[in-house]
């Protein structure tokens, strides 16, 4: 199963992302967590400390690592076909969560569809993360709704749009979610974070049923995970009732998509 995790930035959607992993590395399946934000945040929340998710060199900025799939003896000659299966074992860190972490990093070039080697290595290593392994994949995408634009999310199975009860938070996602129901993805909606009572969730229902839009789990506020966010400590999922919700999102995603 690939699950791709989108939503306005500060809504969670990281937190939401490190979860997910954790549950599914739990329950004995392997797990590839993606970080494509263009502000990796992924690693803490699969418990590498922030002295260890510094050292992570992103894909896209590991130049020994563009050269020798793109490279050629001709200068400005690119090399347009190359595996990528390699790089995750290679490259891919293992964290305490039980998932292996790719950081994908910023293509630092012009133009969404430019053919520098970076954005040729990043395309083709999305392509086969999603479409060519078997593992369960969670893609903690770019804040925003541009990934949807260049097709990185395409073609997984689950999109989940992260919200709160910030209107401008429910109105970018109820856009991702439009957006994405012109693709080939199975099951696409919202889910609520930091949902603090009654009057919030009641809103977000209502927001869903005006934009036509299932809401596919409701996270609530969890003092704990605030609190970790300032502390950096990690969250003990026993006691966090956002963890318990969101492994109950995963276990409801596990049977809409059992094969």
């Amino acid at each position: 199963m690939k699950i791709a995790v989108c939503g306005k930035g500060g809504v969670g959607k990281t937190f939401i992302a490190g979860s997910l992993a954790g549950y599914f590395s739990s329950a004995g399946r392997p797990v590839i967590a993606i970080d494509a934000d263009s502000s990796p945040n992924l690693a803490p929340n699969l418990g590498l400390s922030h002295e260890e998710a510094s050292r992570i060199v992103p894909v896209a900025e590991n130049s020994e690592l563009i050269r020798m799939k793109t490279g050629t003896d001709y200068s400005g000659v690119m090399r347009l076909s190359f595996t990528v299966d390699d790089i995750i074992g290679r490259y891919g860190v293992p964290t305490p969560s039980g998932a292996n972490l790719l950081v994908m990093g910023t293509v630092k070039a012009m133009g969404a569809g430019c053919a520098c080697p970076a954005h040729s290595v990043i395309k083709a290593l999305m392509r086969h993360l999603v479409v060519e392994r078997d593992e369960v994949v969670i893609l903690d995408m770019e804040a925003g709704i541009e990934h949807l634009g260049r097709g990185t999310a395409g073609h997984v199975d689950v999109l989940l749009a992260v919200t709160d009860a910030n209107r401008k938070s429910l109105e970018i996602a109820a856009t991702i979610c439009r957006l994405a129901k012109g693709s080939d993805i199975r099951t696409i909606g919202l889910v609520a974070n930091r949902v603090t009572g009654a009057q919030q969730e009641q809103a977000i229902r209502a927001f869903a049923e005006a934009h036509d839009l299932p809401v596919l789990g409701l996270v609530p506020f969890d003092q704990q995970v605030a609190d970790a966010g300032v502390t950096g400590e990690a969250v003990d999922p026993s006691a966090s009732g956002a963890v318990q919700a969101i492994e109950g999102l995963a276990k409801s995603l596990e049977n809409t998509h059992a094969r």
